[in-house]
C-alpha cells in the first residue's frame, strides 16, 4: 500500500476491512474510521503529539551534523507538544490569530487577489502561481506583524521542508533539502533575536515573554510553514473541486463560497493524515493497540466516514454535516489558523469567480498532485478564462451593467 498516493477508493476499503490496520512497511498504525480518529485526537494523555513533526524518511547522521552546525532544532512548540508548555505557548500564537482579528483582514484579503486577478490577462492562466502561491504567505506575515521577508524565499523553504520531513527524497534530494531547512532555521534565528521586545509582531512577543531563542525559532520554524503552505494547497484544492463538479457559476453566490471550501475540507482536505504515538495500550474499533504504537490518523478517510456524513462519496456544499470533518484536527491541538484560512479561501474564491464568471478547467485530465505523507493537493490548476480579466475591462464591464 503506497500510503503517499492514498485515494477514495483505498481509504474507503480500509474504513470498512481494517479500519485499525498496522502497515507493514512503514510500521505505522493507519486509523481510519471518523469516531476513532476523533477519540485518538481528543485524548493527549493517551495518544501524545510526540512523533507529529519526526521525519519520515530518517535524516541520515552526516546531515543530521549538518543540521546541528546550523543550530537547527524542533523542540516541543506547538503541534508537537504535549508537555506543560503548550498551553502557554498556544495563547501567545492565538493572540494574533482572534475571531475579530482574523475577519478584520477580509478587506485586505480582497485586496490581494484583487491585485492578482488584474495581472491575469488570458487567454489561459494557472491559478497555483497566479493567485494560490504567494497570497497565503502576505496574509499570515501581515497577521502576525512580520515585516521585510523575501517571500520567495520563504515559499522555497517551506516546500523544502515539507518535503524534507513528510516526503521520501533519496540521499542526495536530502541534501538539498537539509541545506535549505538549515537556512530557514538560521534566518528565523536571527530575527528573532534582532526582534524588539516592544514590537506588535510575533517575533517580538516570543521575546517579551521570555520564550528561549531555541524554543521560539522551533515554534516560528513551522507556524510559518504550516500557516500558509496549507492554505496555498487549500485554494488549489478549492479551485479544482469547483471547476470539476461544475459549480463554478455559483460560486460568487452569497455564501456559496463559503460551504464550497467547507466541502473541499471534507472530501478533499490538503491536510491528509496526521501522527500520534500510543502512550498506552489502547482499543480502537475492536483492535489493540500496544504502547509505542505510532498511529497515522486518516484525515481524509474520516472525512467521507458514512457513520457521520449523509451521501458521504458526493461533493455537496449544501450538506449541513460538513462542519462535522477533522481537517483542522480536534481538541487541544485543533488548528490555530482554521479561521484565517476559511476566510482566504472562501474570499480568493468568490473574487476569482466574480472575476471570471465563466472561468473553466483546460483539461479534464487529473492534475499533477503534491504527494506527500500528510499533504495533497493539485500542484497546478490551469485554466480557460473568459476575457473580463483586466482593471480596465471589468470598470466597464460593471458600469455598463450598473447603467
Amino acid at each position: 500500500m503506497d500510503l503517499f498516493r492514498l485515494g477514495h477508493p483505498e481509504l474507503r476499503a480500509l474504513r470498512e476491512d481494517a479500519p485499525v490496520h498496522r502497515d507493514e512497511r512503514t510500521g505505522l498504525w493507519l486509523v481510519s474510521r471518523h469516531r476513532d480518529v476523533r477519540a485518538v485526537l481528543a485524548d493527549p494523555a493517551a495518544f501524545h503529539p510526540d512523533n507529529a513533526l519526526t521525519a519520515i524518511t530518517p535524516i541520515p547522521r552526516p546531515l543530521l551534523r549538518v543540521l546541528a552546525r546550523a543550530g537547527f532544532s524542533l523542540p516541543p512548540t506547538l503541534a508537537n507538544n504535549g508537555t506543560a508548555t503548550h498551553a502557554g505557548l498556544r495563547r501567545l500564537v492565538a493572540r494574533f490569530l482572534t475571531p475579530a482579528r482574523v475577519a478584520a483582514l477580509e478587506p485586505r484579503i480582497a485586496e490581494l487577489a484583487a491585485e492578482r486577478l488584474d495581472r491575469i490577462t488570458g487567454p489561459t492562466a494557472d491559478l497555483h502561481p497566479a493567485l494560490a502561491r504567494d497570497l497565503p504567505a502576505l496574509v499570515l506575515l501581515e497577521v502576525l506583524g512580520i515585516r521585510d521577508v523575501d517571500v520567495a524565499a520563504l515559499k522555497d523553504w517551506s516546500t523544502a521542508s515539507l518535503e524534507l520531513f513528510w516526503g521520501e527524497p533519496d540521499p542526495a534530494r536530502q541534501r538539498g533539502l537539509v541545506a535549505s531547512a538549515a537556512a530557514f532555521h538560521q534566518w528565523l534565528t536571527a530575527r528573532i533575536s534582532a526582534a524588539d521586545p516592544a514590537g506588535d509582531d510575533l517575533f517580538g512577543a516570543l521575546r517579551a515573554h521570555g520564550v528561549p531563542l531555541r524554543d521560539a525559532a522551533g515554534l516560528c520554524y513551522f507556524l510559518l510553514i504550516a500557516g500558509q503552505e496549507t492554505t496555498t494547497q487549500l485554494l488549489c484544492a478549492v479551485f479544482d473541486a469547483v471547476l470539476r463538479h461544475d459549480l463554478w457559476p455559483r460560486a460568487a453566490e452569497p455564501g456559496m463560497a463559503a460551504r464550497c471550501v467547507e466541502e473541499v475540507l471534507r472530501r478533499h482536505p490538503p491536510v491528509t493524515t496526521w501522527r500520534r504515538v500510543a502512550a498506552r495500550p489502547a482499543t480502537l474499533s475492536g483492535v489493540d493497540v500496544p504502547a509505542g504504537a505510532h498511529l497515522l490518523l486518516m484525515l481524509a478517510g474520516a472525512g467521507s466516514d458514512p457513520e457521520v456524513f449523509t451521501d458521504p462519496e458526493s461533493f455537496c456544499p449544501a450538506r449541513s454535516d460538513a462542519r462535522k470533518h477533522l481537517a483542522f484536527g480536534h481538541g487541544r491541538h485543533f488548528c490555530l489558523g482554521a479561521g484565517l484560512a476559511r476566510l482566504e479561501a472562501e474570499v480568493v474564491l468568490r473574487e476569482t469567480a466574480r472575476r471570471f464568471p465563466a472561468l473553466r478547467l483546460a483539461s479534464a485530465q487529473s492534475p499533477p498532485m503534491l504527494g506527500l505523507l500528510s499533504f495533497r493537493a493539485p500542484l497546478s490548476v490551469p485554466v480557460v478564462l473568459d476575457g473580463r480579466g483586466t482593471a480596465g475591462q471589468r470598470r466597464i464591464i460593471d458600469a455598463v451593467g450598473a447603467s
